[in-house]
Protein backbone atom coordinates (compact mmCIF):
# COMPACT_ATOMS: atom_id res chain seq x y z
CA UNK A 1 0.00 0.00 0.00
CA UNK A 2 1.19 3.51 -0.87
CA UNK A 3 0.14 6.65 0.94
CA UNK A 4 -0.80 9.53 -1.34
CA UNK A 5 -0.91 13.16 -0.27
CA UNK A 6 -3.69 15.14 -1.90
CA UNK A 7 -4.82 18.75 -1.82
CA UNK A 8 -8.61 19.03 -1.61
CA UNK A 9 -10.74 22.02 -2.58
CA UNK A 10 -12.79 22.34 0.59
CA UNK A 11 -14.75 25.39 -0.54
CA UNK A 12 -15.23 27.10 -3.90
CA UNK A 13 -13.21 30.29 -4.04
CA UNK A 14 -15.00 33.49 -3.12
CA UNK A 15 -12.79 36.29 -4.36
CA UNK A 16 -9.07 35.65 -3.96
CA UNK A 17 -8.27 32.07 -2.80
CA UNK A 18 -7.47 31.55 0.89
CA UNK A 19 -5.50 28.89 2.78
CA UNK A 20 -8.77 27.72 4.32
CA UNK A 21 -10.11 26.83 0.85
CA UNK A 22 -7.64 23.90 0.76
CA UNK A 23 -7.04 20.84 2.90
CA UNK A 24 -4.10 18.43 2.78
CA UNK A 25 -5.24 14.82 3.11
CA UNK A 26 -3.53 11.43 3.08
CA UNK A 27 -5.13 8.36 1.53
CA UNK A 28 -4.11 4.75 1.05
CA UNK A 29 -3.84 3.66 -2.57
CA UNK A 30 -4.48 0.09 -3.69
CA UNK A 31 -1.91 -1.83 -5.70
CA UNK A 32 -2.33 -1.29 -9.45
CA UNK A 33 -4.52 -3.89 -11.17
CA UNK A 34 -4.05 -5.31 -14.65
CA UNK A 35 -3.64 -2.42 -17.09
CA UNK A 36 -2.97 0.08 -14.31
CA UNK A 37 0.11 1.99 -13.19
CA UNK A 38 1.24 3.70 -10.01
CA UNK A 39 2.64 7.17 -10.57
CA UNK A 40 4.80 9.32 -8.32
CA UNK A 41 4.71 13.08 -8.93
CA UNK A 42 8.05 14.72 -9.73
CA UNK A 43 6.96 18.18 -10.92
CA UNK A 44 3.52 19.74 -10.54
CA UNK A 45 2.10 22.69 -12.42
CA UNK A 46 0.18 25.65 -11.06
CA UNK A 47 -1.62 27.71 -13.70
CA UNK A 48 -4.07 30.62 -13.78
CA UNK A 49 -6.72 28.53 -15.57
CA UNK A 50 -7.22 26.54 -12.35
CA UNK A 51 -9.02 29.51 -10.79
CA UNK A 52 -11.97 29.76 -13.25
CA UNK A 53 -11.97 26.05 -14.16
CA UNK A 54 -12.32 25.03 -10.51
CA UNK A 55 -15.74 26.68 -10.44
CA UNK A 56 -17.11 24.90 -13.51
CA UNK A 57 -15.30 21.56 -13.40
CA UNK A 58 -14.99 20.76 -9.71
CA UNK A 59 -17.15 20.08 -6.70
CA UNK A 60 -16.19 20.96 -3.17
CA UNK A 61 -14.27 18.01 -1.74
CA UNK A 62 -12.57 17.15 -5.06
CA UNK A 63 -8.80 16.93 -5.49
CA UNK A 64 -7.58 20.18 -7.06
CA UNK A 65 -7.19 19.98 -10.83
CA UNK A 66 -3.83 20.22 -12.54
CA UNK A 67 -1.11 18.51 -14.52
CA UNK A 68 2.13 16.92 -13.40
CA UNK A 69 5.20 15.13 -14.65
CA UNK A 70 5.21 11.78 -12.90
CA UNK A 71 7.45 8.72 -12.75
CA UNK A 72 5.99 5.24 -13.21
CA UNK A 73 7.01 3.31 -10.08
CA UNK A 74 4.76 0.25 -10.54
CA UNK A 75 3.22 -0.95 -13.77
CA UNK A 76 0.83 -3.58 -15.04
CA UNK A 77 0.55 -1.76 -18.35
CA UNK A 78 3.20 -2.46 -21.01
CA UNK A 79 2.69 0.98 -22.56
CA UNK A 80 4.13 2.58 -19.41
CA UNK A 81 7.20 0.70 -18.14
CA UNK A 82 8.60 1.25 -14.66
CA UNK A 83 11.03 4.16 -14.62
CA UNK A 84 9.43 5.99 -17.53
CA UNK A 85 7.98 9.49 -17.18
CA UNK A 86 4.60 10.81 -18.28
CA UNK A 87 2.56 13.99 -18.26
CA UNK A 88 -0.86 13.43 -16.71
CA UNK A 89 -3.83 15.44 -15.51
CA UNK A 90 -3.67 13.79 -12.10
CA UNK A 91 -4.43 16.89 -10.04
CA UNK A 92 -2.66 17.91 -6.85
CA UNK A 93 -1.62 14.40 -5.84
CA UNK A 94 1.74 12.98 -4.79
CA UNK A 95 0.81 9.49 -6.06
CA UNK A 96 -1.85 8.24 -8.46
CA UNK A 97 -3.14 4.84 -9.56
CA UNK A 98 -4.69 5.00 -13.04
CA UNK A 99 -5.38 2.92 -16.12
CA UNK A 100 -3.13 4.99 -18.40
CA UNK A 101 -5.94 6.85 -20.13
CA UNK A 102 -4.90 10.45 -20.77
CA UNK A 103 -1.25 9.88 -19.87
CA UNK A 104 1.23 11.27 -22.41
CA UNK A 105 4.71 9.71 -22.39
CA UNK A 106 7.61 12.15 -22.42
CA UNK A 107 8.91 12.25 -26.00
CA UNK A 108 11.60 9.59 -26.45
CA UNK A 109 14.09 12.09 -27.90
CA UNK A 110 13.90 14.39 -24.85
CA UNK A 111 17.48 15.65 -24.27
CA UNK A 112 19.07 14.46 -21.04
CA UNK A 113 20.31 17.97 -20.24
CA UNK A 114 16.80 19.49 -20.40
CA UNK A 115 14.68 19.36 -17.24
CA UNK A 116 11.49 17.32 -17.55
CA UNK A 117 9.72 20.21 -15.81
CA UNK A 118 9.64 21.96 -19.18
CA UNK A 119 7.02 19.40 -20.24
CA UNK A 120 4.69 21.49 -18.07
CA UNK A 121 5.92 24.77 -19.58
CA UNK A 122 7.46 25.81 -22.87
CA UNK A 123 7.57 22.20 -24.15
CA UNK A 124 4.08 21.50 -22.85
CA UNK A 125 0.64 23.05 -22.51
CA UNK A 126 1.75 26.71 -22.18
CA UNK A 127 4.10 26.39 -25.16
CA UNK A 128 1.39 24.73 -27.23
CA UNK A 129 -1.05 27.47 -26.21
CA UNK A 130 1.40 30.11 -27.43
CA UNK A 131 2.08 28.28 -30.70
CA UNK A 132 -1.55 27.57 -31.59
CA UNK A 133 -2.66 31.07 -30.61
CA UNK A 134 -0.07 32.55 -32.96
CA UNK A 135 -0.46 30.14 -35.88
CA UNK A 136 -4.00 28.80 -35.77
CA UNK A 137 -5.90 31.79 -34.33
CA UNK A 138 -3.91 34.89 -35.28
CA UNK A 139 -2.21 33.63 -38.41
CA UNK A 140 0.70 35.93 -37.53
CA UNK A 141 2.77 36.91 -40.58
CA UNK A 142 6.35 38.09 -40.97
CA UNK A 143 6.67 41.85 -40.55
CA UNK A 144 3.51 42.27 -38.45
CA UNK A 145 3.39 43.87 -35.00
CA UNK A 146 2.15 41.80 -32.07
CA UNK A 147 1.08 42.97 -28.62
CA UNK A 148 1.08 40.46 -25.75
CA UNK A 149 0.09 41.21 -22.15
CA UNK A 150 1.10 39.21 -19.07
CA UNK A 151 4.14 38.84 -21.29
CA UNK A 152 6.53 37.51 -18.63
CA UNK A 153 4.28 34.58 -17.74
CA UNK A 154 4.40 30.97 -18.86
CA UNK A 155 2.42 31.61 -22.07
CA UNK A 156 3.24 35.22 -22.83
CA UNK A 157 7.02 34.76 -22.69
CA UNK A 158 6.79 31.97 -25.28
CA UNK A 159 4.37 33.97 -27.43
CA UNK A 160 6.84 36.81 -27.78
CA UNK A 161 9.75 34.52 -28.62
CA UNK A 162 7.82 32.60 -31.28
CA UNK A 163 6.72 35.90 -32.82
CA UNK A 164 10.36 36.99 -33.03
CA UNK A 165 11.27 33.66 -34.65
CA UNK A 166 8.62 34.48 -37.26
CA UNK A 167 10.15 37.88 -37.97
CA UNK A 168 7.66 40.12 -36.20
CA UNK A 169 7.86 43.20 -34.01
CA UNK A 170 6.82 42.31 -30.47
CA UNK A 171 5.56 44.61 -27.73
CA UNK A 172 4.97 43.19 -24.25
CA UNK A 173 3.46 44.53 -21.04
CA UNK A 174 4.19 43.17 -17.57
CA UNK A 175 3.70 44.17 -13.94
CA UNK A 176 7.22 44.77 -12.58
CA UNK A 177 10.43 46.37 -13.80
CA UNK A 178 12.20 43.02 -13.30
CA UNK A 179 9.71 41.36 -15.65
CA UNK A 180 10.22 44.13 -18.21
CA UNK A 181 13.98 43.50 -18.05
CA UNK A 182 13.31 39.79 -18.59
CA UNK A 183 11.27 40.58 -21.72
CA UNK A 184 14.18 42.62 -23.06
CA UNK A 185 16.46 39.63 -22.46
CA UNK A 186 14.08 37.51 -24.53
CA UNK A 187 14.35 39.90 -27.47
CA UNK A 188 11.07 41.83 -27.20
CA UNK A 189 11.35 45.01 -29.24
CA UNK A 190 9.45 47.07 -26.69
CA UNK A 191 8.27 46.34 -23.15
CA UNK A 192 6.71 48.42 -20.39
CA UNK A 193 5.45 48.13 -16.83
CA UNK A 194 1.70 48.72 -17.06
CA UNK A 195 1.54 49.52 -13.32
CA UNK A 196 3.93 52.48 -13.51
CA UNK A 197 3.26 54.08 -16.91
CA UNK A 198 1.30 57.29 -16.63
CA UNK A 199 -1.08 56.29 -19.41
CA UNK A 200 -1.63 52.84 -20.87
CA UNK A 201 -2.81 54.47 -24.09
CA UNK A 202 0.31 56.59 -24.43
CA UNK A 203 2.58 53.62 -23.60
CA UNK A 204 0.98 51.56 -26.36
CA UNK A 205 1.22 54.43 -28.86
CA UNK A 206 4.87 55.05 -28.00
CA UNK A 207 5.75 51.36 -28.36
CA UNK A 208 4.10 51.11 -31.78
CA UNK A 209 2.89 54.43 -33.24
CA UNK A 210 1.38 52.65 -36.23
CA UNK A 211 -0.78 50.37 -34.10
CA UNK A 212 -0.96 46.58 -33.78
CA UNK A 213 -1.83 43.88 -36.29
CA UNK A 214 -2.32 41.22 -33.63
CA UNK A 215 -2.99 41.06 -29.90
CA UNK A 216 -2.43 37.98 -27.75
CA UNK A 217 -4.77 38.57 -24.83
CA UNK A 218 -4.08 37.04 -21.41
CA UNK A 219 -5.44 39.67 -19.02
CA UNK A 220 -8.91 41.02 -19.86
CA UNK A 221 -10.49 43.96 -18.05
CA UNK A 222 -10.01 47.66 -18.64
CA UNK A 223 -6.46 47.47 -20.02
CA UNK A 224 -7.65 45.26 -22.85
CA UNK A 225 -10.30 47.78 -23.84
CA UNK A 226 -7.53 50.37 -24.08
CA UNK A 227 -5.45 48.00 -26.20
CA UNK A 228 -8.28 47.41 -28.66
CA UNK A 229 -8.28 51.13 -29.44
CA UNK A 230 -4.70 50.74 -30.71
CA UNK A 231 -5.43 47.90 -33.11
CA UNK A 232 -5.02 48.46 -36.85
CA UNK A 233 -8.00 48.01 -39.13
CA UNK A 234 -8.73 44.30 -39.62
CA UNK A 235 -6.61 43.47 -36.57
CA UNK A 236 -6.83 40.02 -34.97
CA UNK A 237 -7.13 39.22 -31.27
CA UNK A 238 -6.53 35.78 -29.73
CA UNK A 239 -8.21 35.56 -26.33
CA UNK A 240 -6.27 33.10 -24.18
CA UNK A 241 -6.97 34.34 -20.66
CA UNK A 242 -8.51 37.05 -18.49
CA UNK A 243 -6.52 36.83 -15.27
CA UNK A 244 -7.44 40.35 -14.14
CA UNK A 245 -11.04 39.18 -13.67
CA UNK A 246 -10.60 35.70 -12.16
CA UNK A 247 -10.83 36.76 -8.52
CA UNK A 248 -13.61 39.32 -8.87
CA UNK A 249 -16.57 38.73 -6.59
CA UNK A 250 -18.53 41.30 -8.62
CA UNK A 251 -18.11 41.22 -12.41
CA UNK A 252 -16.32 44.20 -13.95
CA UNK A 253 -18.38 46.42 -16.23
CA UNK A 254 -17.46 48.39 -19.34
CA UNK A 255 -16.23 50.12 -21.33
CA UNK A 256 -17.60 47.85 -24.02
CA UNK A 257 -15.58 47.25 -27.20
CA UNK A 258 -18.32 46.70 -29.75
CA UNK A 259 -18.11 50.01 -31.63
CA UNK A 260 -14.31 49.81 -31.75
CA UNK A 261 -14.57 46.30 -33.17
CA UNK A 262 -17.09 47.43 -35.76
CA UNK A 263 -15.23 50.56 -36.88
CA UNK A 264 -11.87 48.78 -37.06
CA UNK A 265 -13.44 45.52 -38.33
CA UNK A 266 -11.54 43.49 -35.75
CA UNK A 267 -11.60 39.72 -35.40
CA UNK A 268 -11.55 38.32 -31.84
CA UNK A 269 -11.46 34.60 -31.07
CA UNK A 270 -11.28 32.74 -27.79
CA UNK A 271 -9.43 29.43 -27.78
CA UNK A 272 -7.96 26.57 -25.80
CA UNK A 273 -4.97 24.59 -27.02
CA UNK A 274 -6.83 21.28 -26.73
CA UNK A 275 -8.62 22.09 -30.02
CA UNK A 276 -5.45 21.15 -31.90
CA UNK A 277 -4.42 18.20 -29.71
CA UNK A 278 -3.95 16.07 -32.83
CA UNK A 279 -0.98 18.31 -33.74
CA UNK A 280 0.76 18.06 -30.38
CA UNK A 281 3.47 15.48 -31.21
CA UNK A 282 4.76 17.50 -34.17
CA UNK A 283 4.30 20.81 -32.34
CA UNK A 284 6.24 19.66 -29.28
CA UNK A 285 9.11 18.60 -31.55
CA UNK A 286 9.15 22.08 -33.10
CA UNK A 287 9.22 23.75 -29.69
CA UNK A 288 12.02 21.45 -28.57
CA UNK A 289 13.90 22.20 -31.78
CA UNK A 290 13.75 25.94 -31.09
CA UNK A 291 14.95 25.31 -27.54
CA UNK A 292 17.93 23.26 -28.72
CA UNK A 293 18.78 25.92 -31.33
CA UNK A 294 18.83 28.61 -28.64
CA UNK A 295 15.84 30.45 -30.14
CA UNK A 296 13.58 29.68 -27.18
CA UNK A 297 14.58 30.53 -23.62
CA UNK A 298 12.72 29.07 -20.67
CA UNK A 299 12.63 30.55 -17.19
CA UNK A 300 10.93 28.77 -14.32
CA UNK A 301 9.64 30.00 -10.97
CA UNK A 302 10.38 27.05 -8.68
CA UNK A 303 8.65 26.25 -5.39
CA UNK A 304 9.97 23.26 -3.44
CA UNK A 305 7.61 21.01 -1.51
CA UNK A 306 4.22 19.45 -2.21
CA UNK A 307 2.93 21.10 0.96
CA UNK A 308 3.37 24.51 -0.72
CA UNK A 309 0.96 23.87 -3.62
CA UNK A 310 -1.67 26.39 -2.43
CA UNK A 311 0.96 29.06 -1.76
CA UNK A 312 2.45 28.57 -5.22
CA UNK A 313 -1.00 28.75 -6.80
CA UNK A 314 -1.92 31.94 -4.97
CA UNK A 315 1.48 33.36 -5.89
CA UNK A 316 0.82 33.15 -9.63
CA UNK A 317 -2.54 34.88 -9.15
CA UNK A 318 -0.61 37.72 -7.48
CA UNK A 319 1.85 37.83 -10.38
CA UNK A 320 4.83 36.67 -8.33
CA UNK A 321 6.20 34.35 -11.02
CA UNK A 322 8.51 35.13 -13.90
CA UNK A 323 8.07 32.39 -16.51
CA UNK A 324 6.44 29.06 -15.68
CA UNK A 325 5.51 28.30 -12.07
CA UNK A 326 6.52 24.78 -11.05
CA UNK A 327 6.32 22.90 -7.76
CA UNK A 328 9.08 20.35 -7.19
CA UNK A 329 8.12 17.44 -4.95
Amino acid sequence: MVQAKTWILTKHFDGFPKDSDFELKVEELPAPKDGEVLLEAVFLSVDPYMRPFSRVRMNEGDVMIGSQVAKVIQSNNPAFPVGSHVVGRCGWRSHTVCDGMGLVPIMPEWPKDVSLSLALGAIGMPGLTALYGIEEVLGLQKGETLLVNAAAGAVGSVVGQIAKIKGCKVVGSAGTDAKVAFLKELGFDEAFNYKTVGSMEEALKKASPGGYDCFFENVGGLSSSVALQQMKNFGRIAVCGAISTYNDSTPQTGPFPHLTMIFKQLKMEGFMQSRWEHKNPESLKRLMGWLKEGKLQCREHITKGFEKMPAAFMGILRGENVGKAIVVV
